[in-house]
């Protein structure tokens, strides 16, 4: 592959998808040229301050509007906003010149193949030879844009099809032509994997590609299925969320979100553009759908869809769903299905999937139906929409945020039990999945000696996933490589004399059981390898400590329990941090009140961008006393320079704490001191473990020695102290804070005071470790305080008192 470097990137077009791709390319240091369109006419606001069409502010007040429009809105779409200073704004009229200095120039106009050809030819006019041209086009073949173009333009031309928004969804669909150099592809699958941390998928130049085929089908099929079955938005939504490893927002949520006009869209286009699929009726709208459609309620951006928000004659909020018999918006419906109580406790998702299919009432005949006629449509897409299997899973879950794409999950039920199934129900698979069968392979994929295999039809043999050489997936270790484990945590062997400790716990929570494996993983980390990583391939590295063993122990006054408990959690932190080899803590999604502890205490965070991270202990009517409160002292002392007003920097670390500051990303967690310079960032997910277990080699091979306790921390004293209560008295006087909060504050400034000292000092982290122990103890022992645990555990809600 050819030795190529992305600087610059132009985008062309500022809506909801080029403003946000611009963002992305921001968020990994590029710098962007976003160009849009010149408005035909003036508004009253630029009339009435005497503007004309010339003006410069005119002429990109649709691009300026747009790119704030998305710099404000949420999810961000930007890690720090002060990386908004790296993209540029101008129009297509004026400033295309400035592609001459781009490396990458991504079309992302309107959906129209006259207005795309127009915008290419000034890009041939501009661009510089070798650089990189790409369509974000989701419905037009990318072959047609070819027409007329340039030898050069052709060779380095590509679909990048990114999903929306582009920073959270980690599909790129990479869609080549046959003029398309091979180099470039190369690069595309690269790049997006590397530097934009995408799941890079290659395509066949089909309609819809791969993950929008499989993803509207499922959504039609689904949709026929309910009319047919008659249930309510609610209860599917119930159905085919979470509980089945999708995303909380469902069907008819995303619907909403997404936009009916969309959905629509994309089904009719793809109705009309498949005349000889076998199941093309599926793309037909069920009157569920026309009928919203019609009515123009297509959801969020028409402020009703398939859920309408209102306000009840108090002015409490509420959610109204469409009742599909009259059209009138009613009240929200709750499934009570036996089967899905019971599958709410089945950890393990895989097995969740196959209690489900298998169940007998009504849930268990809607997931067969659904599941069934997803896996016949997958079967038979190969190979019209890609010659392997994998694609379709990789293309689903990361375009769609499934955990498990249709052919993991037809492994999970039981790909020969299914097929009897799926006869009995006129939904017959494609041969070669009868032939796969017939030969003795009887799943998917498989795992061996740490790699995970794909049954490949043409060879009727299994090979390793493309791309995934390099990564760590724990699941393909789970057969030899497991070196101890207990209800809470497993640790692998993960190659190179490296060890990788797993949280299984709900939501990795941790609890006696996963202190026991953190402590069990140094041992033996000490003892026969070169050091540690703790991390997971699940949804968040850690939300915290296991608060239902500690309200448990409070609301029974057991204080001698709490206190071993904090003593036994402070001295594993220790033992992270004063290890004889270096542990590296592997974060990604929520790194929340312990997690973040753990991470504050490893040698080194490897985070992925995507990492969540505060303590948030106060929310709860508690302080940090994993050796956060302790950590946050030392590491606001260690900022300290000459001339500092040093008072200034502790209340920022006190306010962090206090109100339960959370990162929006890692790079926001590097303003709350969480993350620092020695730590390293993975912008793909997929790569997280990998980068860890590199970073653990590093370390050791660069001569690892063990770091010496510190006695060296600064705290204030009485000084800090006073400012604080300052503070906290003002908040409480305005009414910002009950009187619970304040005793929480006062509790917290004193431990990060050092306690009641005369003077500024010095002390040791034993000595605020014990502080931080006997405020949260006492904490405990508040009746407020345990309201607030109590609502947030069992309504899972915060509680403010």
């Amino acid at each position: 592959m050819k030795n190529r470097s992305i600087k610059k990137v132009a985008v062309l077009g500022s809506g909801i998808m080029g403003s946000r791709i611009a963002c992305h390319f921001a968020n990994i240091g590029v710098e962007v040229v976003l160009l849009d369109i010149v408005p035909r006419e003036l508004t009253e606001k630029e009339k009435a301050k005497g503007l004309t069409l010339e003006d410069k502010a005119v002429r990109n007040r649709i691009v300026n509007e747009a790119f704030q429009t998305a710099v404000k809105s949420k999810p961000a779409p930007l890690y720090d906003k002060k990386d908004a200073s790296k993209v540029t704004l101008g129009n297509l009229s004026d400033d295309m010149k400035l592609i001459s200095e781009c490396d990458w120039t991504i079309e992302v106009v309107v959906e129209n193949l006259d207005i795309k050809k127009k915008v290419f030819d000034q890009v041939e006019e501009y661009r510089k030879p070798g650089t990189l041209i790409s369509s974000n086009t989701s419905g037009i073949p990318i072959h047609l844009m070819l027409d007329g173009r340039s030898d050069d333009f052709k060779k380095h031309f590509c679909g990048t099809h990114f999903f929306n928004p582009p920073r959270y969804l980690r599909l790129l669909e990479i869609i080549p032509t046959p003029e398309t150099d091979q180099d470039i592809i190369d690069f595309f699958m690269h790049y997006g994997d590397l530097y934009l941390g995408k799941t890079t998928v290659l395509c066949k130049d089909t309609p819809a590609f791969i993950a929008n085929r499989i993803g509207i089908y499922a959504m039609m099929s689904a949709m026929h299925t309910v009319e047919e079955m008659g249930l309510k938005v609610g209860e599917v939504d119930k159905l085919t969320g979470t509980l089945v490893g999708r995303p909380k927002s469902a069907t008819f949520r995303t619907m909403d979100v997404v936009g009916l006009d969309t959905t629509v869209n994309v089904a009719n286009n793809l109705y009309e553009g498949l005349p000889n699929d076998e199941s093309r009726d599926t793309f037909k709208l069920p009157n569920i759908v026309k009928e919203l459609y019609d009515r123009k309620w297509w959801g969020d951006k028409t402020k009703q869809g398939y859920y309408k928000k209102t306000k009840d004659e108090n002015g409490k909020r509420l959610i109204l769903e469409v009742d599909f018999d009259t059209y009138e918006y009613v009240e929200g419906s709750k499934p009570s299905y036996s089967s899905t109580k019971k599958a709410k406790e089945i950890d393990d998702l895989k097995e969740r999937l196959k209690f489900l299919h298998n169940a007998k009432d009504e849930a268990g005949e809607f997931y067969r139906k659904t599941s069934y006629d997803a896996f016949k449509y997958c079967s038979n897409r190969i190979p019209e929409i890609a010659d392997e299997l994998y694609k379709i899973d990789q293309a689903v879950c990361a375009g769609f945020g499934w955990e498990l794409g249709p052919f993991e999950m037809w492994d999970a039920i039981g790909v020969k039990d299914v097929i009897s199934q799926m006869e009995e129900m006129s939904m017959k698979p494609a041969q070669w999945v009868y032939d796969m069968v017939e030969a003795g392979n009887e799943s998917f994929y498989k795992s061996e000696n740490g790699q995970k295999l794909f049954y490949d039809i043409d060879s009727k043999s299994y090979k390793v996933i493309p791309g995934t050489e390099e990564l760590i997936l724990l699941d393909s270790f789970k057969g030899n490589n497991v070196v101890w484990e207990n209800d809470g945590a497993t640790l692998y062997d993960i190659g190179d004399d490296v060890l990788c400790l797993e949280f299984h716990t709900k939501m990795n929570a941790i609890g006696g059981e996963v202190i026991e494996g953190i402590n069990t993983a140094i041992a033996k980390a000490e003892a026969d390898y070169k050091g540690l990583v703790i991390g997971n391939e699940g949804q968040n590295f850690s939300a915290g400590a296991n608060l239902a063993m500690l309200f448990m122990f409070a609301t029974d006054q057991e204080y001698d329990e709490i206190n071993l408990m904090i003593s036994q959690f402070q001295k594993t932190m220790m033992r992270v941090r004063y290890s004889s080899i270096p542990v590296v803590a592997a974060t990604s999604g929520m790194a929340l009140g312990g997690g973040c502890e753990l991470s504050l205490h490893s040698d080194v965070i490897q985070a992925h961008a995507e990492t969540y991270m505060g303590l948030v202990e106060f929310g709860v009517g508690l302080i940090p006393a994993g050796g956060g409160t302790k950590e946050m002292v030392l590491r606001t002392s260690d900022l300290y320079e000459k001339g500092d007003v040093e008072l200034n920097k502790l209340q920022e670390s006190f306010m962090n704490i206090a109100t339960a500051k959370v990162s929006t990303s890692a790079k926001e967690a590097e303003y709350l001191n969480y993350i620092q310079t020695k730590d390293a960032y993975t912008y793909n997910r997929s790569r997280l473990l990998a980068d860890a277990k590199d970073k653990v080699l590093e370390m050791h091979d660069a001569g690892y020695v063990m770091p010496v306790k510190r006695e060296d921390i600064k705290v204030h004293g009485k000084t800090a102290m006073a400012m604080f209560e300052a503070g906290i008295t003002g908040m409480l006087y305005g009414n910002y804070i009950s009187e619970h909060d304040a005793k929480i504050a006062r509790k917290l400034g004193y431990v990060m005071s050092g306690g009641d000292l005369s003077s500024p000092t010095t002390v040791s982290e034993d000595y605020l470790l014990e502080l931080e122990r006997e405020a949260f103890l006492s904490l405990t022992a508040e009746r407020k305080t345990l309201e607030r645990i109590q609502s947030l555990l069992f309504k899972g809600k915060p509680l403010r008192n």
